[in-house]
């Protein structure tokens, strides 16, 4: 499905679904689009998560249903709250007040209307960009799960706990012999809505130490982009500006790899793809 008609349609599905237990991942099977890709793809374009894009669409509903006058308790459990508690601590944090006080200061309601992109139809054939088939290859390192919810938050952070307190063990353990550290590695896994991510290097066999895994990384085409270090920059024109302009390429897998070559100026990201309509 083309992208930006993916987009539209995944708004036209949350707001019909408001009122029903639906998930990141229900959007994006509903598009028929990788959960890893949509909702990076999403966040990136809109500046919210799907969680979050849903949670405030319901607090903002909420917030008119009291207004015309049902009771807290209703209003909380038609948005899926199992209590009144919750309900007016989330309604709290969202708008700034408590469900109680929205007649007296109707005008602190924070309005979340649906959802209208502008999708930028241009710069796809000036990023600086390389299409490249590769063989399968193999990398070694370490990985964690993180949900789409916190995943922009949580990977530096992941980051610098394996510099900060595993980076010598690791290179002890491989003797010198792996540049871990070379590649960020994203590997959605489709069936829990959530994704391993890897910091990992190139392995060239031997024994595998304690606390490292391997991952096989296909054979691809991929395009591989070049970055100045601002890897959110090119994440976000790839997403804005290349895929919904490109009539040629599209995604082809579940990962994708960020390259580091240690001088944190020249960064790339490789995205696997395939031809539109293959």
């Amino acid at each position: 499905m083309e992208w930006t008609r993916a987009i539209r349609e995944a708004v036209r599905y949350m707001e019909a679904h408001l009122l029903e237990n639906i998930s990141a991942e229900d959007v994006a099977a509903a598009v028929h689009i990788s959960g890893f890709y949509f909702q990076k793809g999403f966040h990136l374009m809109s500046g919210y998560t799907i969680g979050e894009y849903i949670r405030n669409r319901r607090l903002y509903l909420a917030a008119l249903d009291l207004l015309s006058g049902e009771k807290v308790i209703e209003t909380a459990l038609r948005y899926g709250y199992d209590t009144p508690e919750s309900f007016s601590k989330a309604f709290r944090r969202f708008h700034g007040i408590s469900p109680a006080q929205v007649k007296q200061r109707r005008g602190d309601i924070r309005p979340f209307l649906p959802l209208k992109l502008e999708i930028l139809v241009k710069g796809g054939s000036e990023m600086d960009y390389t299409i490249e088939k590769m063989e399968a290859f193999r990398v070694i390192g370490v990985h964690h799960r993180f949900s789409f919810e916190n995943a922009y938050e949580a990977i530096p952070k992941y980051w610098d706990a394996v510099i900060e307190n595993d980076k010598d063990r690791i290179y002890a353990q491989l003797q010198g012999r792996c540049n871990v550290g070379r590649y960020g590695v994203c590997v959605d896994d489709v069936d829990s809505g959530a994704f391993e991510y890897w910091i990992a290097g190139d392995y060239d066999g031997g024994e595998v130490p304690d606390g490292l895994d391997v991952w096989d990384v296909p054979a691809n085409t991929w395009a591989k982009f070049n970055s100045s270090g601002a890897l959110q920059r090119v994440n976000t024109q790839i997403f804005r500006e290349w895929l919904p302009n490109n009539p040629e390429w599209a995604f082809a897998a579940n990962y994708n790899l960020e390259i580091y070559h240690g001088d944190d100026i020249h960064t790339e990201i490789w995205i696997p793809v395939k031809k539109r309509g293959a």
